[in-house]
């Protein structure tokens, strides 16, 4: 039998960015440019960004399981907010459940970002720790999608 469990957590990120907030919500609502920064090779990304739309991100890396992000947008407020809810699936089995809400300010010139994530953590298939450190990752490959797009200009 398996240990049926769930870890509730709580985290809030905050990050600068020299973009204005404009270009930084832009970053997470138009597909080409999420996949750049967001999709991490993933084999299969589609983004329907809308109230009710859907995003998912499927890839494995190294030959590791499949690991399906899968979310529903619920609030959208440019350039202002998103708040979203996912799933997280490695190979078929739900390891996660999260709402995000994510605020984009001005500040010096550039972005204040603020993202919060509620998670509950199923059975022991992820982990708190695992969860932040990631999403700090792939903010820092916005940071750099922001930079490169900006010597493109």
């Amino acid at each position: 039998m398996t240990d049926r469990r769930v870890e509730h957590a709580n985290f809030t990120i905050e990050r600068a960015y020299t973009a204005s907030p404009e270009r930084v919500f832009t970053a997470w609502a138009e597909e080409k440019a999420k996949a750049d920064w967001f999709a991490g090779g993933g084999d299969d990304y589609r983004l329907d960004f809308r109230v009710g739309g859907r995003e998912v991100n499927r890839g494995s890396q190294g030959g590791g399981p499949v690991i399906t992000f899968d979310a529903r947008y619920h609030e959208i407020v440019p350039p202002e907010r998103i708040v979203y809810a996912y799933d997280l699936y490695v190979g078929s089995t739900l390891a996660s459940v999260s709402v995000t809400t994510v605020q984009f300010a001005p500040a010096d010139g550039g972005t204040r970002l603020e993202l919060t994530e509620q998670v509950a953590f199923l059975d022991g298939h992820d982990r708190p720790e695992w969860r932040e450190q990631g999403t700090r990752d792939w903010l820092e490959t916005l940071a750099a999608h922001l930079e490169r797009e900006t010597s493109r200009a």
